[in-house]
């Protein structure tokens, strides 16, 4: 996914009332960003710190920036993160129509926000002919606090623990349903923060072990873009 437009460069001030972050410009002038990300966003929100926006094409809007990209200071080293919590489903989508997701090879369609369970939707159901559907759930993940370890999540995610045990339901009624985690960033392996959320961690085990797929894949992150990338182990 190649950013539509040059990113604005900006040094991050302060992120505040989860969804908004002021930011001073190159030219010194201090603007407010929208931040598409609920999370605590550990690691992320180093005053200084250098970011990437996106202008905004509608004139009606009240933002006129988002928050992309952080330049982070992770163990490990410093790299670009995508903090823009919006991303992920459109990289998953993209990587299908390109045939890059080995685990939905088989599958010829997704289906976005799809009803099911008692109150959830699902981020994809992907459908083929003769193939009975797949519940696709997707998650933003950049959380990294030791080196090369990506970890879910960065605050309690109550809403996150009540889908996988949607999924889990899904496969306990014959069907098919699978997590994938899209890390924003470069990690080498993926777990669970249990210690952050130990009842999202007791959901996803339970998942598993009823047979939800999970499946976490790396990103390569620059200033032009964010593309998914390869696989990485799924550990713990």
């Amino acid at each position: 996914m190649r950013f539509p437009a040059p990113l604005i460069p900006a040094r991050l001030v302060r992120r505040y009332k989860r969804f908004l972050a002021d930011m001073e410009l190159a030219d010194g002038s201090l603007v407010t960003a929208h931040c598409a990300n609920p999370g605590a966003m550990l690691g992320l929100l180093t005053p200084g710190a250098r970011t990437l926006l996106s202008a905004s094409t509608k004139p009606s809007r009240k933002l006129g920036f988002s928050w992309e990209l952080v330049e982070a200071d992770l163990p490990g080293g410093p790299q670009w993160v995508g903090i823009n919590t919006q991303r992920p489903n459109a990289l998953v989508a993209e990587a299908f129509r390109a045939g890059a997701l080995p685990q939905l090879a088989d599958y010829t369609g997704l289906r976005p926000e799809v009803r099911y369970a008692a109150a959830s939707r699902v981020d994809f159901l992907a459908q083929g002919e003769g193939l009975g559907p797949c519940h696709v759930e997707v998650k933003n993940c950049h959380l990294l606090r030791t080196p090369g370890l990506a970890e879910f999540p960065d605050c309690v995610a109550a809403r996150s623990a009540r889908h996988m045990a949607d999924l889990a339901n899904v496969v306990a009624n014959g069907g098919r349903a699978m997590l994938i985690v899209v890390v924003q960033m470069w990690a080498t392996r993926f777990d669970v923060a249990r210690d952050i959320d130990p009842a999202f961690d007791a959901a996803f085990q339970a998942a598993r072990a009823a047979g939800v797929a999970v499946h976490a894949h790396r990103c390569r992150v620059d200033p032009e873009g964010v593309a998914l990338a390869d696989a990485i182990p799924v550990v713990g």
